[in-house]
């Protein structure tokens, strides 16, 4: 298969200040009347109001430093410089994270200081700047975007979303995001309300992926392995949650494309609230080998051609798929 050439220029050098500016002057103006996710609250976050990200207008920062725990295609050899936001637009009963996305251990940043994370980390040799759960700051992440791109930031801007977003914000970003990675959690409305307070959530997911994908297509490769643009989709198989799974896969295979590069993630415990409360007795376990074994089967029948397996958790590890 073919691949890009290295260091293919990112997107948001390619984009006029005026562009820019517009953008950032829009997504700031939602603050007031909040709708930068699917949950549409409305509040005047510039007032101090919080949303249900539990933030008000001020950015939150828990950490940024080299990830290595990334896909291959992110971390390469130096790290996925990761920028991990405070709070998050979702509530999953089973966050991993919840100090960080409930809890809101996080230290208050301008886009300007955010702008330096991401040129320190460049500086570090990290190969992409990799926004993880950025929805509720997108007004300042992608000023950040600008300010760093007029001091010489070159890599390519990774959007690490649950993707609980909306189509109109999405569009916003077109031409600044280079790699989206939505973890897309679930395909009935049920669960994510149940699981993640996320009403609405299948609609707003399709309706995310289809444009995530009109803007920037299938993930590319560069000759080095790592990734330089494109669409990657994470999914979590969660224990009894199987039908979830193979309606997200078809969904993407049929309505995406079968050139997706799909991360299947076999990792799930139950952590945070899953673990303590007897409401989530559902998924207060770890999946089986017959689960994950029954989604990867779907996702090959559905005519996916790129997918990311955890090995440990194949029975026959000689049919892994190629990821690239």
């Amino acid at each position: 298969m073919s691949v890009e050439p290295t260091n293919p220029t990112p997107n948001y050098r390619q984009l006029s200040d005026d562009t820019f500016d517009r953008r950032i002057d829009d997504l700031r103006e939602r603050y007031a009347d909040c709708d930068l996710c699917a949950y549409e609250c409305h509040v005047d976050r510039t007032a101090g109001r919080e949303g249900t990200c539990q933030v008000d207008d001020t950015a939150y920062v828990s950490s940024y430093f080299p990830h290595f725990g990334e896909e291959d295609c992110l971390r390469g050899h130096n790290g996925s410089g990761t920028i991990f936001l405070a709070n998050c637009n979702m509530k999953c009963v089973f966050c991993q994270n919840f100090e960080t996305s409930h809890e809101a251990d996080g230290d208050p940043a301008t886009a300007a200081e955010i702008a330096e994370m991401a040129l320190e980390l460049e500086t570090r040799g990290c190969h992409n700047v990799n926004f993880v759960s950025p929805t509720h700051h997108s007004p300042h992440l992608v000023e950040a975007v600008k300010i760093a791109r007029d001091r010489g930031l070159d890599l390519p801007i990774v959007w690490n979303c649950g993707g609980y977003e909306r189509r109109e914000i999405i569009e916003q970003l077109e031409g600044i995001v280079d790699v989206y990675m939505p973890d897309v959690k679930w395909a009935d409305d049920e669960s994510a309300a149940t699981y993640s307070k996320a009403p609405n959530y299948w609609s707003n997911v399709t309706d995310s992926l289809e444009e995530m994908h009109r803007q920037v297509g299938d993930l590319r490769i560069d000759d080095t392995g790592l990734a330089t643009g494109g669409l990657l989709v994470r999914h979590l198989v969660m224990p009894n949650h199987v039908a979830d799974a193979k309606r997200i896969v078809e969904f993407v295979a049929e309505e995406i494309s079968e050139r997706t590069f799909v991360d299947l993630m076999a990792q799930y415990q139950p952590y945070y609230r899953a673990r303590t409360e007897d409401v989530y007795e559902e998924i207060n376990r770890r999946i089986t080998r017959e689960e994950y074994e029954d989604v990867v089967a779907a996702a090959r029948d559905a005519g996916l051609e790129r997918l990311s397996l955890d090995q440990s958790m194949l029975s026959d590890r000689s049919e892994l798929t190629d990821l690239f």
